[in-house]
C-alpha cells in the first residue's frame, strides 16, 4: 500500500499539574526533513521525536510542535533571573553613560527594578521527570494517527494513479491502431513523392533516393516508443502493486512517460497520432501531479 505525504494529528493529554497538546504535520518534500520544537525540561525528548519519525517515514516534510503548560504555584511569585540580569546590565550601562557626561544619576530601588515588566512573575510547578512518560506515550499516539492518516490518503493516491495509469495503457493501445491505419496512406505518399522525384530530377539514382525515403520513414516509425510506454506502464502496475514508499520510482516513471509522449507527438505526421500523443500528455502531467503526494 502506498503512502501519501500529507497528514496531520494531534493529541492531548495532562498529568498533576501539567497539560500538554502534540501537533504533528507533514506535507510533500523530496527527503525527510523534521522540524521539531518542545520546550526545555524533559532530557533527550527532541532526539527520541527526530528518531521515531526517522524509523516511521521515508519521504516529507515532517513538524512536531508539543505546548506545555504548568499550573501556577497558589498565586505565589518568583524573580526570572534572566530578566534580572538584562535589565541590571542595561542600568549600568546607563550610569556609565551618565558619568562620562558628567551627569549624576541616582541609585534605583529594588522597587524600581521589580517595576520593569518581566522581572516578577507568576512562579509555576517544576516540571515533574514523572511527565516524561505520559508525553511520550502521547507523541507515540499523535504519530500513529499521522500514518495512519497518509495510509488513508494513500487508498485514495492509489485509486487515482491506477486509473490515470489505465488511461495511458489504453491510449498506448490506441496509438498502435491509428499507426496500422496509417501505415497505408503512408505507403501511398512515399510512393507519389518517389514518382513525383523521378519525374523532376534528371540523372538521380533511384536506390539511393528510395534509401533516404527508407530512412523518412525510419524515422517516422513510432513502434519503439509504443513498445517502451507499454514497459513504463508495466512497471508502474508493478510499484504499485508492491507498495511501500515508491514515491521517487514513480516520479522518475512519469519523466519516461512523458519523453516518450513527445517522442510520439513529433514522430506522428498524422492528425489522429498526434492528437493521442497530445492526450498521453496531457494524462502523464495529471499523473505527476499525484505522484508528487506519494512518500
Amino acid at each position: 500500500m502506498i503512502r501519501s505525504m500529507t497528514a496531520f494529528a494531534t493529541q492531548q493529554g495532562h498529568a498533576d499539574s501539567a497539560t500538554w497538546t502534540w501537533d504533528v504535520r507533514s506535507v510533500n518534500g523530496r527527503g525527510l526533513d523534521i522540524k521539531v520544537r518542545v520546550p526545555d525540561g524533559i532530557d533527550g525528548l527532541e532526539a527520541k521525536v527526530r528518531a521515531a519519525v526517522t524509523k516511521s517515514a521515508t519521504r516529507g516534510n515532517v513538524t512536531i510542535g508539543l505546548r506545555l503548560a504548568r499550573e501556577q504555584a497558589d498565586g505565589a511569585l518568583q524573580i526570572d533571573p534572566a530578566r534580572l540580569d538584562l535589565i541590571l546590565e542595561a542600568l549600568d550601562a546607563i550610569q556609565d553613560r551618565a558619568f562620562d557626561k558628567g551627569v549624576t544619576l541616582g541609585q534605583p530601588t529594588a522597587a524600581d527594578v521589580l517595576a520593569h515588566r518581566g522581572v516578577l512573575v507568576a512562579a509555576q510547578t517544576d516540571v515533574n521527570v514523572d511527565l516524561a512518560e505520559p508525553i511520550w506515550a502521547d507523541f507515540e499516539t499523535a504519530l500513529s494517527a499521522m500514518i495512519d492518516m497518509r495510509e488513508v490518503e494513500g487508498r485514495s493516491l492509489l485509486s487515482v494513479i491506477t486509473a490515470q495509469v489505465d488511461q495511458i495503457e489504453t491510449l498506448t493501445a490506441q496509438a498502435v491502431d491509428a499507426t496500422k491505419s496509417r501505415s497505408d496512406g503512408v505507403k501511398t505518399q512515399m510512393a507519389k513523392a518517389l514518382g513525383r522525384i523521378m519525374e523532376d530530377a534528371t540523372g538521380a539514382d533511384p536506390d539511393r533516393v528510395a534509401q533516404e525515403l527508407a530512412l523518412i520513414a525510419v524515422k517516422s516509425d513510432i513502434t519503439e516508443e509504443i513498445d517502451r510506454l507499454g514497459a513504463h506502464v508495466k512497471a508502474a502496475r508493478d510499484l504499485l502493486a508492491t507498495g511501500g514508499p515508491c514515491g521517487r520510482k514513480l516520479d522518475f516513471l512519469t519523466q519516461e512517460f512523458n519523453r516518450e509522449a513527445n517522442t510520439l507527438c513529433s514522430k506522428a505526421q498524422d492528425v489522429a497520432v498526434t492528437q493521442i500523443g497530445l492526450a498521453l500528455k496531457a494524462v502523464i502531467d495529471q499523473l505527476r501531479e499525484q505522484v508528487q503526494n506519494v512518500e
